[in-house]
């Protein structure tokens, strides 16, 4: 699930004309964002529930090209009702990631 998180200060990392793309929903809602932040940049604040396949190989080509990278916790596949529990519990720091060389084993 999303988090909420304060937009401002990546408003203030877009480029003049620049647009903010909210994908997923959080819990709770984001705090309205400073308006003269997008006004005098003239940025816009958008939301889709998916990114196409264009936009998602220009943000993995964007990710590559910047050094940007995900953290992870891999998992075993047999290990999926445990990751299941943790996450019922809070107790995730970062996104699972099944191992697909543990498929073969299930």
């Amino acid at each position: 699930m999303a988090a909420s998180h304060n937009l401002d200060p990546f408003i203030g990392c877009l480029k003049r004309d620049g647009t903010l793309v909210l994908v997923g929903a959080p819990e709770h809602a984001h705090p309205s964002p400073s308006v003269f932040n997008m006004i005098f940049g003239r940025k816009s604040l958008a939301g889709s529930l998916i990114g196409g396949i264009a936009e998602t190989q220009e943000m993995l080509d964007f990710c590559a090209e910047k050094g940007v990278v995900s953290e992870i916790e891999t998992i075993a596949i047999q290990d999926i009702e445990k990751a299941y529990e943790r996450m019922l519990k809070g107790d995730v720091k970062y996104r699972f990631v099944i191992d697909n060389k543990t498929l073969a084993n299930a």
